[in-house]
């Protein structure tokens, strides 16, 4: 039996599993998007305890809340603490993770310092006396002549940028020392999988080495872009040079440099003091969001989601919302980076200006990295309409938005769908599909297998198809009760317009549109029976819809056919002949294609495909009585 320290861990472990703040902060990582970030974990008194990155913040974050034997003392202590959690997107891992030093950095989470030693944060430190410097990792600086950057949240981030910074300039990361050891051996196996350039060769130069030092060092500081325009001006000039080879490998380093930094958006600075603002305007729910940037780094993120999505223009949902969240601080930044362009910014600056007894300026950036910085902050305001938003408020978002670009006087609840499907006259068939509010009701889905129908006409297989359904509507069957909102038709105007003749004359009145595909046999439009057409591709959520019940219909009337083919196959009437088994009958259906044909095949035909005994039964079968 385990000691009763750990049996009463266990036992508290478990209650915290059970509890409703656990519950419901499982369901907020759940939904959390697989995109790279940061997430901050929060005690009940809004202290942060522990900050993290993530490739994808939806997996890393829901291993917290998960009822694991895993998870380690420290961890659990960890998430019994935790009251709340923030997530902050980035655009790259290399960005959520220089975003996680600087968080670190300002919090100092009481679960993240734990994990360091006592000597403070560490820094990223490069002796430029030496004749080939190579970064390593300083607990402090210190007054030796060497340049220190930082410092970073742990450890283990630190040695993260500094193996990212020489993977994206093929730095080397072997023991060799150099010069010592230029030339003695072959390159090691970094330089032939091409994550080195081999620098222990003596084709390379020391001049060479500090320049891509050089370009290691700006990058740290931050000027990506500065580094990027230079070795573009370089590969110019060795393309022009005939030096091909050369040019292959700055371009190389470019396209590695671009991935790293993406402008840095994360350590800027020229964002020193600044705020940045996003909006998105949800269909159930608005959001209102600010990054916080200061010293160059991204600090905070401060969200206000709006339940009833704000009506009106952009700019002037913005304006409003700027006014209300800065009117009552008492501290400023120096700069507010907006969305969109509002009619009295200049007012609104003035008014923050005295506010905070200094210039505020508003910026409407419309390209370069300030610009990425805004997509960034709306890209954080849609995720967190998104995680907000149940699906039950979006679905009946969606279904609103149907009634008002097909015009209906109400909302659209039930929506029945019908195609045909045939493989000649012996085999034609049709679906009827049902969504309601958007999702498919599979238990009232129905089939229909077509009578007297000498050949294959889907206007006369739909025509005939709708009559049975409404018939038996309106003769009381219980398993056709219930009327469509609104139904569509597979197929065109002439589709839509069989389908009104029929409610036409069984007296019901209902909205009937037509399912149009493109070339590629994809959901393109809507059609009235009066042949007018309603595009549905500028609203992705309602083609998403209704591509869906097309695609539903079509895959519920070919399921359905194949099975009548099967069943037609399996229960032949050739097993009614003495001799024909199994084998035979499959040998003859494949050869006349069907029991008609082999009906009215002559013996000596038959015997082409059987042995003479079992053509002389079926033959006799179908013409002298049955054997």
């Amino acid at each position: 039996m385990p000691p009763k320290k750990e049996r009463d861990e266990a036992r508290t472990w478990t209650q915290v599993c059970r509890s409703e703040k656990f519950q419901e902060l499982k369901d907020k990582a759940h939904s959390l998007p697989l995109k790279p970030g940061v997430y901050i974990m929060q005690d009940e008194k809004n202290v942060v305890i522990y900050v993290g990155k993530a490739k994808a913040l939806k997996n890393r974050v829901s291993q917290y809340f998960q009822d694991s034997a895993a998870h380690t003392e420290k961890t659990r202590a960890m998430v019994s603490s935790v009251d709340h959690f923030d997530v902050i997107i980035a655009d790259s891992e290399f960005e959520a993770l220089v975003l996680e030093c600087a968080l670190i950095k300002r919090h100092q989470p009481h679960y993240n310092i734990l994990l360091k030693d006592d000597k403070g944060y560490p820094y990223i430190r490069l002796d430029v006396k030496e004749d080939y410097p190579r970064f390593s990792i300083a607990t402090r600086p210190a007054e030796d002549g060497a340049r220190y950057f930082g410092p970073y949240g742990s450890r283990g981030a630190t040695q993260g940028i500094i193996d990212a910074l020489c993977a994206a300039l093929k730095l080397p990361t072997c023991g060799k020392k150099f010069p010592r050891d230029i030339g003695k051996e072959r390159p090691c196996l970094n330089h032939h999988m091409g994550r080195c350039d081999g620098w222990c060769r003596r084709s390379k130069t020391q001049e060479e080495y500090r320049e891509v030092i050089e370009q290691a060092v700006r990058l740290l500081e931050g000027k990506f872009k500065e580094v990027g325009e230079e070795l573009t001006a370089e590969m110019e000039r060795a393309a022009e040079e005939l030096r091909f080879e050369k040019a292959a490998q700055l371009r190389d380093r470019y396209r590695a440099i671009e991935l790293l930094g993406k402008r840095q958006k994360v350590v800027a600075g020229s964002l020193a003091d600044t705020d940045v603002v996003g909006y998105h305007k949800g269909t159930a729910k608005s959001c209102f969001v600010v990054l916080h940037y200061a010293d160059g780094e991204l600090a905070a993120k401060d969200m206000e989601l709006i339940e009833t999505p704000m009506e009106g223009e952009e700019a002037q949902v913005v304006s409003a919302l700027l006014g209300q969240y800065y009117g009552q601080k008492s501290t400023m930044p120096a700069q507010i980076l907006l969305p969109c362009e509002i009619e009295d910014e200049a007012s609104l600056a003035r008014m923050l200006s005295e506010q905070a007894g200094k210039r505020v300026n508003l910026v409407t950036p419309q390209r370069g990295a300030k610009a990425d910085l805004i997509r960034l902050a709306n890209t954080n305001a849609v995720e967190e309409v998104e995680r907000a938003t149940d699906r039950a408020e979006r679905q009946s978002k969606l279904m609103e938005a149907v009634g008002k670009l097909l015009g209906l006087s109400e909302t659209p609840h039930r929506m029945e769908a019908y195609d045909i499907s045939n493989t000649g006259s012996d085999d034609i068939v049709a679906s009827m599909t049902v969504f309601v509010d958007g999702r498919p009701l599979k238990r009232d889905y129905r089939h229909f297998k077509l009578k007297d129908m000498e050949a294959p006409d889907d206007y006369a297989s739909m025509h005939q198809v709708l009559t049975r359904r409404f018939r038996r509507y309106l003769d009381g069957d219980e398993k056709f009760g219930t009327l469509p909102d609104v139904l569509l038709i597979d197929g065109g105007t002439t589709h839509a317009a069989v389908a009104r003749a029929v409610l036409e004359k069984l007296n019901l009145s209902l909205p009937i549109f037509g399912m149009v595909k493109d070339d590629r046999h994809r959901t393109r439009a809507l059609v009235t029976p009066m042949g007018e057409e309603i595009g549905i591709q500028q609203n992705q959520a309602i083609f998403s819809l209704i591509g869906q019940i097309q695609e539903e219909t079509h895959r519920f009337a070919i399921e359905f056919n194949r099975l009548q083919r099967k069943g037609r196959v399996q229960n032949s009437v050739l097993d009614e002949i003495s001799g024909v088994g199994p084998k035979r009958r499959a040998d003859l259906l494949k050869h006349f294609k069907s029991v008609k044909a082999i009906k009215t095949a002559s013996q000596g035909q038959l015997a082409e495909v059987v042995d003479q005994r079992t053509a002389q039964a079926v033959y006799d079968f179908f013409h002298g009585g049955k054997p």
